[in-house]
């Protein structure tokens, strides 16, 4: 399991600790490591990896991703928590175009955040929220759900699931698509 915009590292403890059989690979910006490292030398899970680092916009961040994996055919599943509206569009863009190449042939990647959708909030504490994000960093925001489907749809990712969570959030799962090999 790949955990991008691992943040502090409280997440990447408690699934790494909640679901033993998973090996969790904690990522972040190089800025943020320090604090996961802690979280994880503390914890001394032996199915929790030391993070690296990722910065989507950095070619050799994925690189360095896909040698981390190199004796598997690449993460099973990729999980990422309140990251897409933190990064810039273009940033959300370059995620889902890097994707494939640290995913397996049928991996699954899930979201959790807000979204909106229909290009509409689904609260006022989401369009207050993305207004404080917004005014704040202005490439930041609430991203629209069908947009980022179509992201993940044009990376070769077909969505499983989108499911509503308690503080106005979703949980969207999508997997990567298997295709069949040509037949003679």
């Amino acid at each position: 399991m790949l955990e991008i915009g691992s943040g502090t590292g409280q997440h990447a403890v408690h699934f790494a600790r909640a679901l033993p059989q998973l090996v969790w690979q904690p990522v972040d910006r190089d800025e943020n490591l320090d604090g996961i490292r802690l979280w994880c030398e503390q914890a001394a899970l032996p199915n929790l990896r030391m993070p690296l680092a990722l910065d989507v916009n950095h070619s050799s961040d994925w690189t360095a991703l896909r040698a981390a994996c190199a004796a598997s055919d690449g993460y099973d599943a990729v999980y990422s928590a309140n990251t897409l509206h933190i990064m810039s569009w273009a940033e959300v863009q370059r995620m889902f175009q890097r994707l494939l190449e640290v995913m397996t042939i049928d991996a699954r990647l899930a979201i959790y955040g807000p979204f909106k959708l229909g290009g509409r909030h689904t609260s006022a504490s989401n369009a207050a929220f993305d207004q404080a994000l917004r005014a704040a960093v202005p490439h930041r925001g609430i991203r629209d759900l069908e947009a980022v489907d179509a992201l993940a749809h044009g990376a070769g990712l077909t969505m499983l699931e989108d499911r509503p969570l308690p503080a106005n959030n979703r949980c969207v799962v999508w997997q990567r698509a298997v295709v069949a090999a040509p037949t003679a």
